[in-house]
């Protein structure tokens, strides 16, 4: 008799051993035009959202960054255009989008300063005390155990080094969450079944965003794991939100 604890998937229940593998081919299936859609899911808005994080972030030359669930490279590249003699490994758990990334002009250009690696956000692959700045973008309410995560994050990153974590959110006003809802339903999974030829995986990502917690919750998790002077900021009235804490 198995004892398998169970999470969530989307709006359905599954086994936490099965997650992993699920958002794994998630993922590997939209690779090659997750740059396309997330412009057009969010009409460049995400954009937007990534040069508010690099504000708050503040990188600067002799940082070394760790971009979990970083993908194609689209944080990396912004924090190396902050700070040219910083690192950042880029970390993700699907190959194929770290094969996308390493297409990019931007990671031959940047070669010297980039190192990818595939693995898991809850058991990284890196030794305690590691980084100077960990962030995570669009990537942390895909992962089994969030608290799991944010622990790791806690223990690669130095005394003093800052966790940014940028994520859909909730629209603390009822009608216009209606509204998102409405499009997020009804627009971006017809997008994807137009543009990637996979629905599926779009209504995944959609019913995802629903799954996580709102912005109070969230910072509890984060200071649960250890962090000290959490913070959050709006973006865009909610629909997306970005989290700070620091190893102190």
């Amino acid at each position: 008799m198995t004892d398998n604890r169970q999470t969530h998937f989307g709006f359905q229940t599954v086994d936490e051993d099965q997650k992993a593998g699920m958002v794994h081919q998630v993922f590997s299936s939209v690779a090659s035009k997750y740059d396309v859609m997330n412009d057009l899911m969010s009409v460049g808005i995400h954009r937007v959202w990534k040069t508010a994080m690099m504000d708050w972030l503040a990188p600067r030359d002799g940082q070394h960054l760790l971009d979990v669930a970083g993908g194609t490279g689209d944080v990396a590249f912004r924090f190396l255009d902050r700070a040219p003699g910083a690192r950042v490994t880029v970390c993700d758990m699907t190959e194929s989008m770290l094969v996308e990334g390493r297409k990019r002009a931007d990671a031959v250009d940047k070669a010297d300063r980039l190192a990818w690696v595939t693995g898991d956000a809850m058991a990284l692959p890196f030794a305690d005390n590691s980084f100077d700045r960990y962030t995570i973008s669009f990537g942390i309410r895909n992962v089994t155990r969030i608290p799991d995560a944010l622990t790791e994050a806690y223990r690669v990153l130095k005394p003093g080094g800052r966790l940014v974590v940028l994520e859909f959110s909730q629209i603390p006003v009822p009608a216009m969450q209606w509204a998102y809802d409405r499009y997020s339903f009804n627009v971006i999974p017809a997008m994807g079944q137009a543009v990637t030829g996979d629905r599926d995986s779009y209504q995944y990502l959609v019913e995802s965003i629903r799954k996580f917690p709102d912005q109070g919750s969230f910072a509890q998790l984060i200071r649960d794991a250890g962090f000290g002077r959490v913070q959050w900021r709006n973006l865009s009235m909610g629909i997306a939100a970005l989290h700070s804490g620091w190893k102190l």
